[in-house]
């Protein structure tokens, strides 16, 4: 196990959030580490330090100027005795002051004087994660080589409040850090990878959109695959529930343009993965207030045109990526629609399956696939996503080591 025996130093910084830290300490408890916690002040408004030192059978670092902890430099021992820091919630202050360099509490000062591997799970409200300090504050921190878990879209504590800035779950949050712990050979360092991911919702007006079913699953896995084997990986994801990965630099987009805009500024590239569903068409003026239904006026007509061609684009582009992989979700004739795929998108391989209703693969946690060569077919069993990316991931390294 990637935990046993590993020293996490886990550092709780305000917020509603902290509640979920004491079943954060339990999983990793039962994964074999060793948990050494610090509270910030503000943490301690939301738990108590006498939960948090009960599950993790440790003392709980509180003050900087204590006297009994700091009689050998506690702080500078605190983050030099440990495998990883793990802040779980970040809140944007603690965000704010890990970019710019403060250390004005235990917290803080132990997260200037680590040089262990440093991950953060990110929980605040929508509009503090949007801002564009805290924006500006985690690409800064990502820079620095801090890995992120999260946060999550869904329900804020607050009332009538949702958006993408909830905690990643506690099992979340300890799967990425066996992945930042995890021993064992990197055949793809050194490359670079980008992979698309989710649907795209393409605007009728401020209200409604054109979409599909598309969980991003398969595609945030196969980021995490190729990050876990070495790879730097750049994940473009349409709107999607689930946390980003770990280790893997997300860029959010909407539509299928802003998708098309954020590969092209990230190549170049040595493998691009497009797995994301993209929307065909998009409305060619979408309204700017919400269509009213009025009785006794006829259905308003929704004039489309035509989406960017992502796949396309990048499969014959100038500075195309040594290895092109696509995806096709077929209801029908599966085989014969993705090889026609394969030659028309300029694709090296495409990755075919079957997304009828009845096989719950659009937006379920299993996939089954058949890979599309210029030489031929190869058939896959029924998997779970996670053991598709591994497997994907592996002929990705293959062929770079071929």
């Amino acid at each position: 196990m990637a935990l046993s025996g590993k020293r996490i130093l886990l550092i709780i910084s305000g917020g509603i959030a902290c509640y979920k830290s004491l079943d954060l300490i339990r999983r990793l408890r039962e994964r074999g580490a060793s948990v050494r916690p610090i509270m910030t002040k503000g943490a301690q408004e939301f738990v108590t330090p006498l939960a948090v030192g009960a599950l993790a059978a440790d003392h709980v670092f509180t003050d900087l100027f204590s006297r009994q902890d700091e009689q050998d430099v506690g702080h500078i021992r605190l983050a030099r005795d440990c495998d990883l820091v793990l802040i779980a919630p970040a809140s944007a202050d603690l965000m704010a002051k890990m970019a710019n360099g403060l250390a004005d509490d235990l917290a803080s000062t132990a997260l200037l004087a680590t040089a262990r591997p440093v991950l953060a799970a990110p929980a605040m409200n929508p509009r503090m994660w949007a801002h564009p300090a805290t924006r500006r504050n985690a690409a800064r921190l990502r820079e620095d080589g801090v890995r992120f878990v999260g946060p999550m879209a869904g329900e804020m504590a607050e009332s009538h409040e949702a958006g993408l800035g909830r905690m990643a779950e506690p099992l979340d949050i300890v799967a990425a850090a066996e992945t930042m712990l995890e021993d064992g050979e990197k055949p793809l360092k050194g490359r670079k990878a980008i992979v698309t991911s989710g649907p795209t919702h393409e605007p009728i007006d401020p209200v409604r959109y054109i979409a599909n079913r598309s969980s991003g699953r398969q595609g945030h896995a196969i980021a995490a695959a190729l990050a876990k084997l070495g790879a730097e990986v750049t994940l473009v994801s349409g709107p999607v529930a689930i946390a980003d990965p770990v280790g893997v630099h997300t860029v959010h987009v909407e539509r299928a343009e802003e998708m098309r805009d954020a590969v092209l500024a990230a190549l170049p590239a040595d493998i691009a993965v497009m797995v994301a569903a993209v929307a065909d068409w998009r409305v060619a003026s979408a309204a700017d207030q919400k269509l009213k239904k009025h009785p006794g006026e006829s259905i308003p007509t929704l004039a489309l045109t035509e989406n960017p061609d992502i796949l396309k684009t990048v499969g014959h582009h100038t500075m195309r990526p040594k290895l092109v992989i696509g995806f096709a979700a077929e209801t029908q004739d599966v085989e014969s629609n993705a090889r026609a795929k394969l030659e028309r998108k300029g694709a090296d391989m495409i990755v075919a399956n079957d997304v009828s209703p009845a096989t719950c693969i659009m937006g379920g946690s299993r996939n089954s696939v058949r890979l599309i060569r210029h030489d031929g077919v190869e058939r896959w069993p029924d998997l779970a996503k996670e053991e598709v990316a591994e497997r994907l991931a592996a002929l990705i390294a293959e062929h770079f080591h071929a």
